[in-house]
């Protein structure tokens, strides 16, 4: 367990990253500890994803079963976390052989920390689906912004992260991208999860 200096200091060098600001990885535990702690980042975004699954389990499920929506928000759960690890393990696979190696740590640091700031970045249009549903057109609009400022902010961490310039980097977005609409769809489809567009 991290503590809170040590949490918010990796929030903020990732943050610092997120800006393109290479100095935001010198903030950053780069050690084999600090590869492993910075999963932990998956705690700190729990409560920000916690009120997004259960905004789409009141949007997909059974109002009148709530049993059966608390089982959708564990499925909703395992895709999402699933869709923020399994692609790390395919880099984890593939990096090595593409000349990534030496910067995977880089990477996956960075992003954990990183995809803990967009979490709470994408909690905005998550309060708004879950109470004000009836805003389902406005909530869809500001889910579409937030989505591009955290694919921008996201490509520019992976620039940083990787340190190989922009062409790497661009590329290693990409296949980090698909890879995760990949898992996020067969993980959908495995649990038989059937989100609206």
């Amino acid at each position: 367990m991290l503590s809170t200096d040590e949490t918010q200091t990796a929030l903020t060098g990732a943050w610092r990253t997120m800006l393109g600001k290479a100095d935001g990885l010198r903030m950053l535990d780069l050690s084999a500890d600090g590869f492993w702690n910075s999963f932990f980042s998956i705690l700190v975004a729990m409560p920000a994803m916690i009120v997004s699954w259960v905004g789409i389990a009141n949007e997909i499920g059974d109002p009148d079963a709530v049993a059966g929506r608390f089982g959708l928000v564990i499925r909703l759960a395992a895709v999402d976390i699933g869709t923020w690890v399994l692609p790390l393990v395919g880099l984890a696979l593939v990096g090595p052989r593409t000349g990534l190696g030496g910067r995977f740590v880089h990477y996956v640091v960075a992003s954990n920390w990183a995809s803990a700031i967009i979490a709470w970045l994408m909690l905005p249009s998550a309060l708004v689906r879950l109470f004000v549903p009836a805003a389902d057109q406005a909530a869809s609009l500001l889910s579409l912004v937030l989505f591009t400022a955290s694919m921008v902010l996201t490509w520019r961490m992976t620039n940083v992260a990787i340190g190989k310039g922009a062409a790497v980097g661009t590329a290693v977005f990409a296949g980090m991208f698909v890879a995760s609409l990949i898992v996020l769809f067969a993980l959908q489809a495995l649990l038989g999860i059937n989100v609206p567009a």
